[in-house]
């Protein structure tokens, strides 16, 4: 739970950091880049613990999965509230498809990360 938590979080900062600039055009580019990299700045210290917590639980492949339809998923919120934005047929329909592979994907019990305490040993041969 915590790890969806905080991709979720972390979402939020990302996005705001790579679109909220768009109702800001007259704005010059220097600082919107110097901004968006101090929003981004709290996405990071969200998203690498949510990874560290959740790889184990989940696999590498299924945690990005998962952070891609909370992104995808908070960009149509932000779209719509933000950027007033609507949403068609066609993106929902996208969008429905995503959530099945994340269904997908986090059913695979096959696909877990196997999560030891160390790393295994390496044996070197002399010749």
């Amino acid at each position: 739970m915590w790890t969806v938590l905080l991709l979720i979080g972390s979402n939020l900062f990302m996005t705001v950091a790579w679109y909220g600039h768009l109702r800001f055009k007259g704005v010059p580019l220097w600082s919107v880049i110097l901004v968006s990299w101090l929003i981004a700045l709290p996405e990071y210290v969200l998203q690498v613990p949510a990874n560290r917590i959740g790889y184990g639980q989940f696999s590498a492949t299924q945690l990005k999965i998962i952070q891609e339809v909370i992104s995808v998923s908070t960009f149509v919120i932000f779209g719509y509230f933000y950027l007033n934005e609507t949403l068609t047929w066609k993106t929902a329909t996208a969008f429905l498809f995503i959530l099945a592979a994340v269904a997908l994907a986090v059913s695979d019990r096959e696909t877990r990360a196997e999560f030891t305490t160390r790393p295994p040993a390496v044996s070197a041969q002399v010749t």
